[in-house]
């Protein structure tokens, strides 16, 4: 469940905003208090796995620049009420500490980003949410109103098919490749040429790459599928593992899905066609999800 910090109020917020937050970038949506949408402001990373004081530092940016980019000044906090979607927000430490350094807000509420994903894409109505970027994972909205989660364990040993697993699977064939274990393809000399062409400095960057930093070698996947039929295997494997989620998240196949995400939008196409079939376009982002949550969370706490 959305974790949340709101004071009820019969006073409506200055601005609302719908943040969305995940291991390559942090975007926040700016609706002025009748709900006009005024700008957007994009931040650093903001997975809470990645660091809890980095995540508050970027979503701070990211207000910033919203507020920047629709010509005014920064108001106060206590101002605002902020719907926040957030990798790794679904482990309760990880929110509880977030939570702890949040500043003074007219209304605050935390869900997962794949959670305000869904909230999003179906409007709150029931379908299937399945999002590939950074990390993947997908959820579903069923129609006896059970919500499902299903993959998105985190970098180094889930989220297949996302950006991060499709860099590791890239630096592996150019390490195999560089130990002559298999050919030197254009997949392993376009990691070379990002990574370095010797063996110690392969080691030294997988050393300090982290999540976001294997994620950047993700495009050298798509951009070799063509020449390279490494790549082409990282890439069947990238949607063999979307698919996978879609099945379990709707086994009988009757839920709507949303594809979502910079890399569930480059593999859509190489989804199987009964699941192609099924994808619908979503009625809205992330950050839309976010602002419901936050509309949500003013309404049921408001005084009667």
């Amino acid at each position: 469940m959305p974790a949340t910090e709101t004071q009820p109020s019969n006073t409506p917020p200055g601005f609302l905003l719908g943040v969305d937050g995940g291991g390559s970038g942090t975007r926040a949506r700016l609706l002025d208090p009748h709900g006009q949408r005024l700008s957007e402001g994009h931040a650093g990373p903001s997975a809470l796995g990645q660091g809890i004081e980095q995540a508050w530092v970027n979503v701070r940016l990211a207000v910033q620049h919203a507020f920047l980019a629709a010509g005014l000044s920064e108001p106060e906090w206590p101002a605002l009420a902020i719907g926040l979607g957030l990798a790794g927000a679904g482990t309760p430490s990880r929110s509880k500490a977030f939570l702890s350094l949040a500043p003074p807000c007219h209304g605050l509420a935390l869900d997962t980003d794949i959670g305000v994903a869904l909230l999003g894409a179906h409007a709150g109505r029931p379908g299937a949410v399945v999002a590939a970027g950074t990390g993947s994972v997908g959820q579903a909205l069923r129609r006896n109103g059970q919500r499902v989660l299903v993959g998105g364990w985190g970098f180094g040993i889930g989220d297949e098919g996302g950006g991060a697993w499709m860099g590791q699977a890239a630096m592996r064939t150019a390490q195999a490749a560089m130990d002559g274990r298999a050919p030197v393809g254009t997949l392993a000399m376009g990691v070379w040429q990002l990574c370095g062409s010797r063996r110690e400095t392969l080691i030294e960057w997988c050393a300090q790459a982290g999540q976001h930093g294997f994620a950047q070698l993700a495009p050298v996947v798509f951009d070799t599928a063509g020449t390279d039929p490494a790549a082409q295997r990282v890439l069947a494997l990238a949607a063999g593992a979307l698919a996978d989620i879609a099945l379990a998240l709707d086994p009988e196949g009757e839920l709507p899905v949303a594809i979502m995400g910079s890399i569930g939008a480059l593999l859509l196409p190489r989804l199987p066609t009964a699941l192609q079939q099924r994808c619908v376009r979503p009625a809205g982002d992330a950050m839309d999800g976010a602002l419901q949550l936050i509309r949500q969370r003013l309404s049921s706490d408001r005084p009667a």
